[in-house]
């Protein structure tokens, strides 16, 4: 009922910044929050960042001043502002929508940070 496609990894140098989008499309009226989850090579998927639809955010410890969830509930689009990036921010970036229904997730997207 719910398709997240995302888009925005790729490689960038320790201190850069990239910008992660999460489009929903589907039965959209069934989302309330978005979280973005990222998963190292051999560590545990971890929740980075949530929002609710009225844009209350919170964060991992180990991302807030440095990431930026946001949405924007007219193109159904969800986003991940990463600024100060660094190598252990590199994982595969999951976006996720829990309904009452169902637990959806995108495809999941490379971030790869270099030193």
């Amino acid at each position: 009922q719910v398709q997240l496609v995302e888009s925005g990894g790729g490689l960038v140098q320790a201190g850069g910044s990239l910008r992660l989008s999460c489009a929903a499309s589907g039965s959209i009226f069934s989302i309330d929050l978005m979280r973005w989850y990222r998963q190292a090579p051999g560590k545990q998927r971890m929740l980075v960042a949530t929002i609710s639809r009225g844009s209350i955010a919170n964060y991992a410890d180990s991302v807030k001043g440095r990431f930026t969830i946001s949405r924007d509930n007219a193109k159904n689009t969800v986003y991940l502002q990463m600024n100060s990036l660094k190598p252990e921010d590199t994982a595969v970036y999951y976006c996720n929508a829990p309904t009452y229904g169902n637990n959806y997730w995108g495809q999941g997207t490379q971030v790869t940070v270099s030193s």
